[in-house]
């Protein structure tokens, strides 16, 4: 095992799966990759961007993510991990296998959490299509 993928969605749980990440990483010398998936451009989901002001509104979401980002593979890079970090704005599910498969991962982490009834109805459930949809080994750790 030499690529770990972790997703991660900022939602303030990611740290658990960081975690187990460098683990699996000390054990097997692998690399890690953190990769949070953003909400695609209005564009291209066939809306008008909108006023400027919301543009500028995301691309300080995204600036304050990438940053985060950093922050997080400099952690592990100071424990001796390699380690690098993906923004990546898409379709959720569709973006992780595709950079999976860009990068020869060997193993992806997600979590998984309980959602409401509703929730699930609308979104679907990103940890089981992972498991559906991807012939690559994952991992899914609770994070409630």
């Amino acid at each position: 095992m030499k690529n770990i993928l972790v997703a991660i969605d900022f939602k303030g749980n990611e740290q658990l799966l960081i975690d187990k990440a460098y683990e699996f990483a000390k054990a097997f010398d692998a690399k890690i990759w953190l990769i949070h998936i953003a909400a695609p451009n209005p564009d291209y989901v066939g809306y008008e961007a909108g006023p400027q002001f919301i543009r500028d509104n995301r691309a300080t979401q995204l600036r304050k993510e990438h940053k985060l980002l950093e922050s997080y593979t400099n952690n592990l890079k100071e424990k001796d991990v390699d380690s690098e970090g993906l923004l990546v704005q898409g379709a959720t599910i569709e973006m992780i296998l595709e950079e999976s498969k860009k990068l020869n991962i060997d193993l992806i982490i997600a979590g998984h959490s309980e959602r409401s009834f509703l929730y699930k109805a609308i979104f679907g459930r990103v940890t089981r299509k992972i498991i559906k949809e991807s012939d690559i080994p994952t991992l899914i750790v609770p994070i409630d």
